[in-house]
C-alpha cells in the first residue's frame, strides 16, 4: 500500500473514532434516556387494554355446482335452486361487509350496550360474566346520539336491596326502578334483570355496582364495520375468511358468528321465496282443474246413464289402437296449451315483485332459461333494494332488464302457443283424413271419447301438479344454509396489539435515537469552537500552546500560590512548560521576555489568563509582571481591586513626569508578582500606542523583569494590538470554547500571514472536562478526587 493510502486510512480511522467519541462522552444520557423509554413502555404496556384478532371462515356453495346425484337433484326441475347460485363472489363478499348485516348482527348480540368494571384502573369492559342484563324496551335515537357526542352516556348502575339506580358517570340525574320493572332514562326505556349465569369470584373488587354505557347502534355498526376483514382466501375458491380485531375475544367470536348467522338466515329466505310463490302458483292451478276434472268426470257419467253404455273399450278398440297415436298427440298438445295459457295469464296479473313459476314441464328450454334468468334478477333487484332505493342506478337498470326479459318471456310464449294451435289443427287435419274409418262408430261412442279425452288430460294436469306440490313442499323443508362453516370464530391466545417484544425495543431504539440526535442537531448547528479537535482542524500554522479547563460556578478562578493541586493549576503548569519550548524554538532568551495575550472578541479569557499565567509563572520564583494593554476596556481589576483607582500605561505614555517604577504595584497574590494597571481611560487609545514613548514601555519591563504578561485589546475589534504586537516575544491568542465561532479562527489566520501578529500559539479556554485534552478518557487528574457518576451527570447537564 502506497504512503498516501496509509495516511488516508489513518485520517479516516482517527475522523471516525473523534465523531464516536462525540457521542460516547455523553453515554450516560444515552443509559438515562434509554431507561426512561422503557419505565414509559413498560407503564403503557400495563395501562393499555391488548387487542386479539378473531378469525373465522366460511366456504360459500355454489349452487350451479351441485352433483346431480345430491339428495336436491331430484328438485332441479322445479327451479328451486336456480338462480341463487353464486354469480360473482364479489356480492357475497359485499353482503358479508355491508352495513344492513353488521346491523342485524349487533342488534341480535344487544352489544351497543356496554359494560365495564369501575374498580379496574383502566375500566376495561367486561363481556358475558356480567350481574345484570339491559333490555331496551324503547329507544330515541336522537337523544342518545346528543348524549353521546357530550360524552354523557356512561353510567353507574348500583344494586340496592331490590332497587336499581342509574347515575350518570359525570354526576347529574339519578334514576331508580325495580329489577325487573322498566326504567325512564332521557334516551329512552329500558328493563333491568339480574343475570343468574354471573359469577361474582371472576370479576375483581365487584360490590353490587358496575358502569354501564349506552351507545347508538349507527356509531357501534359503523366502528366494527370499519374494523371488519372480509376476503378471499384464494382467488380461484369461494373461501372466505372473516377478521375482527377488538380487545374482547369471546365478544368479536360472538360477533363473527352471528354475522355468519345473519347470512345464511337471509340466504334461506331469498330461496325460499321463490318455492313460496311456486306453491301458491300451483295451489291457484289445483283447485282451478279440480273443478274442471269434477265437472267432465260429472258429464261422463251422466253420458253413460242417459246412454245405457257398459263395455264401450271393448266395442271401438280396433278403432282406438289405429287412432291411439294421433290422441296420445293430442293430449300432450293440450297440456301444453294449457301450461302456456295458464303462464301467459299469470304473467298478465303479477307485480313487478312476483317470481314466475320455473320448470312446469313446458316444452323449449329457451321458455325455461329465459323464466329462470327473470327470477335471478328480480332477487337481485329485491336484495339491493333492501339496503337503497328505487332511485338507485342499479335497480333502475334492473327494472330495464327484467322488463325486457319479461316481454321476451310473453313473446316466446304467445309464438310457442300459435305453434302449438297450428300443430293441433294439423293433427285434427290427420284425425279427419281417417274419418272414414269411424264413420261406422255411433255418435254416442265418438262424444263418448271426447269426454274421455278431456278427461285424461284434466286427469294428468291434475296428477302433475299434485307432484310438483308434494316436490315443492320438500325443497321448502329442508333449505340448506348458503354459506358453510369451515371454521368457527375463535381468537389469538397472543394479542396483536400491542406487542411488548417491539414495543419495548422501539423504546430501547427510541431512547438511544433521542440523545443521538439531540447531540448530533447540537453538533450541526453548533458554530463554536468546543474543543482542541475543532481548533486543529481550523488551523495547522498556529500550535496550541496549551488548554484551560472550565470553571465551575464557586470555585476559585486564581491559581493559589505554591499549593494549589487543581487542574487549572495543572493546566497553567502544562502552558508554562509549552512556553519554555517554544520560546527555545524562538531563540534561547532567559529574561525579559514579554508574552501578549489577545483575542479575537471580548470575553474570551484575555484577563484571566494573564494573572493565572502571571502567579504560575511566579510561583516557580520569577519577577513577573501583569500590564494592562487594553486602554479601552480595563479589566485587571476584576483580580485587583485597587487597580481600578491607580495610574497605569495611559498615564506613563501620555505624561512625561510619571517614573514607570512608581507606577508598578506588587500584587498582593504574590510577592513575586507586579501590576501596572491601564490607569485612566484616554479618549485616543491608538494615538497613545503610536508613541515612541510605547517601545521605552516594553524595553523598561523588560530589564526589570523575568516575564511581561501583556493583557492586550482584542484584536478584530480595534487595532491597539497590532500596533504594539512588534514588542512581543510570544502571542497567546485565547480562544473560548462554546463561544468563539469557527468563522473567527480564520481572523488570527489571516493576522499572522499578514505579518500583523507574530509567534502565535492558541489557547483554548473554558474547555469542558469532558473535552478536556484528548477527550479526558484516562481519567487522571493530578490532584483531583475521580467523579462519580453522578457528577459525571450533573457536569453533563450542560449538554441540554
Amino acid at each position: 500500500m502506497s504512503q498516501y493510502n496509509q495516511n488516508r486510512v489513518v485520517e479516516e480511522e482517527i475522523n471516525l473514532r473523534e465523531e464516536l467519541e462525540k457521542f460516547l462522552n455523553y453515554w450516560p444520557w444515552f443509559v438515562i434516556s434509554a431507561m426512561v423509554f422503557i419505565a414509559l413502555a413498560i407503564v403503557y404496556l400495563k395501562i393499555t387494554v391488548p387487542v386479539y384478532n378473531t378469525v373465522a371462515t366460511i366456504i360459500i356453495e355454489d349452487e350451479d355446482s351441485k352433483s346431480p346425484s345430491s339428495d336436491l337433484a331430484a328438485f332441479a326441475d322445479l327451479g328451486i335452486l336456480d338462480g341463487l347460485g353464486t354469480n360473482s363472489i364479489e356480492n357475497e363478499l359485499g353482503i358479508l361487509r355491508s352495513k344492513r348485516m353488521m346491523m342485524n348482527a349487533v342488534s341480535a348480540l344487544n352489544i351497543n350496550v356496554q359494560y365495564f368494571n369501575p374498580n379496574d384502573f383502566r375500566e376495561s369492559e367486561i363481556y358475558g360474566n356480567v350481574p345484570f342484563s339491559i333490555e331496551i324496551l324503547q329507544l330515541n335515537e336522537r337523544s342518545l346520539n346528543t348524549m353521546a357526542e357530550e360524552e354523557n352516556n356512561l353510567f353507574d348502575l348500583s344494586l340496592k336491596g331490590n332497587t336499581i339506580f342509574l347515575e350518570l358517570a359525570e354526576g347529574g340525574k339519578v334514576s331508580k326502578g325495580k329489577l325487573g320493572n322498566p326504567i325512564v332514562l332521557d334516551f329512552g326505556k329500558i328493563i333491568v334483570t339480574k343475570n343468574t349465569a354471573f359469577e361474582p369470584e371472576l370479576l375483581e373488587g365487584y360490590e353490587n355496582s358496575i358502569l354501564v354505557k349506552f351507545s347508538p347502534i349507527e356509531a357501534v355498526v359503523l366502528n366494527y364495520r370499519d374494523k371488519l376483514g372480509v376476503s378471499l382466501v384464494d382467488d380461484k375458491s369461494t373461501l372466505i375468511q372473516l377478521q375482527l380485531d377488538d380487545h374482547l375475544r369471546s365478544k368479536s367470536e360472538d360477533l363473527l358468528d352471528q354475522l355468519i348467522y345473519e347470512y345464511n338466515k337471509e340466504a334461506i329466505l331469498d330461496k325460499n321465496l321463490v318455492a313460496r310463490n311456486t306453491a301458491k302458483f300451483i295451489d291457484e292451478r289445483l283447485n282451478i282443474i279440480n273443478s274442471e276434472l269434477d265437472s267432465v268426470e260429472g258429464g261422463k257419467a251422466e253420458f253413460k246413464e242417459d246412454n245405457q253404455l257398459t263395455d264401450i273399450q271393448a266395442e271401438s278398440e280396433i278403432f282406438i289402437e289405429n287412432a291411439s297415436d294421433y290422441k296420445r298427440e293430442q293430449q300432450e298438445l293440450g297440456t301444453q296449451l294449457e301450461l302456456i295459457n295458464a303462464i301467459i295469464s299469470y304473467i298478465q296479473k303479477d307485480s313487478e315483485t312476483d317470481l314466475l313459476p320455473a320448470n312446469l314441464g313446458i316444452e323449449g328450454q329457451a321458455i325455461n332459461e329465459q323464466i329462470q334468468q327473470f327470477n335471478e334478477l328480480v332477487l337481485e333487484r329485491n336484495r339491493i333494494l333492501r339496503g337503497s332505493t328505487k332511485q338507485n342506478p342499479i335497480v333502475i337498470k334492473l327494472n330495464s332488464r327484467i322488463n325486457e326479459v319479461k316481454g321476451n318471456i310473453r313473446s316466446s310464449l304467445q309464438q310457442t302457443r300459435s305453434n302449438l294451435k297450428i300443430a293441433e289443427r294439423d293433427l285434427n287435419r290427420q284425425m279427419n283424413s281417417i274419418g272414414s274409418e269411424i264413420l261406422s262408430i255411433p255418435s254416442k261412442e265418438r262424444e263418448f271419447r271426447g269426454i274421455e279425452r278431456q278427461q285424461n288430460i284434466k286427469e294428468a294436469l291434475y296428477i302433475f301438479l299434485l307432484q310438483k306440490r308434494e316436490e315443492n313442499s320438500l325443497s321448502l323443508a329442508v333449505a340448506a344454509p348458503k354459506a358453510k362453516i369451515v371454521d368457527s370464530a375463535y381468537s389469538s391466545n397472543q394479542p396483536v396489539s400491542p406487542k411488548p417484544k417491539i414495543i419495548l425495543l422501539a423504546a430501547l431504539i427510541l431512547g438511544m435515537l433521542l440523545p443521538f440526535m439531540v447531540i448530533y442537531l447540537k453538533n450541526l448547528l453548533n458554530n463554536k469552537v468546543r474543543n482542541r479537535a475543532d481548533l486543529e482542524r481550523a488551523s495547522k500554522e498556529i500550535p496550541i500552546v496549551g488548554e484551560v479547563p472550565r470553571i465551575r460556578k464557586g470555585d476559585q478562578q486564581i491559581i493559589e500560590p505554591n499549593s494549589d493541586r487543581s487542574v487549572l493549576a495543572e493546566a497553567f503548569r502544562i502552558l508554562h512548560t509549552n512556553l519554555q519550548y517554544l520560546l527555545a524554538s524562538n531563540g534561547d532568551k532567559k529574561t525579559g521576555v514579554k508574552i501578549f495575550i489577545t483575542s479575537t472578541v471580548k470575553g474570551e479569557g484575555k484577563t484571566f489568563a494573564a494573572f493565572n499565567l502571571a502567579v504560575t509563572l511566579a510561583n516557580t520564583g520569577k519577577r513577573v509582571i501583569v500590564v494592562g494593554a487594553d486602554l479601552r476596556n480595563p479589566q485587571l481589576q476584576r483580580y485587583e481591586a485597587e487597580a481600578k483607582n491607580m495610574l497605569g500605561v495611559s498615564d506613563y505614555l501620555v505624561n512625561e513626569k510619571h517614573d514607570l517604577s512608581q507606577l508598578m504595584h506588587q500584587s498582593k497574590l504574590n510577592k513575586n508578582l507586579y501590576l501596572l494597571s491601564s490607569g485612566s481611560i484616554p479618549p485616543n487609545p491608538a494615538e497613545l500606542w503610536r508613541l515612541d514613548k510605547a517601545a521605552v514601555l516594553f524595553s523598561e519591563l523588560e530589564a526589570k523583569f523575568d516575564y511581561v504578561i501583556v493583557d492586550t485589546a482584542p484584536s478584530m475589534l480595534v487595532a491597539d494590538t497590532f500596533l504594539i504586537n512588534k514588542h512581543a516575544d510570544l502571542t497567546l491568542y485565547m480562544v473560548r470554547a462554546g463561544y468563539t465561532e469557527k468563522k473567527l479562527q480564520n481572523f488570527a489566520l489571516d493576522a499572522k500571514r499578514d505579518g500583523k501578529l507574530h509567534d502565535v500559539g492558541f489557547v483554548l479556554n473554558d474547555v469542558e472536562l469532558a473535552n478536556f485534552g484528548y477527550g479526558n478518557k484516562y481519567g487522571y487528574s493530578y490532584g483531583v478526587e475521580e467523579e462519580s457518576f453522578w457528577q459525571k451527570l450533573k457536569n453533563k447537564a450542560v449538554f441540554w
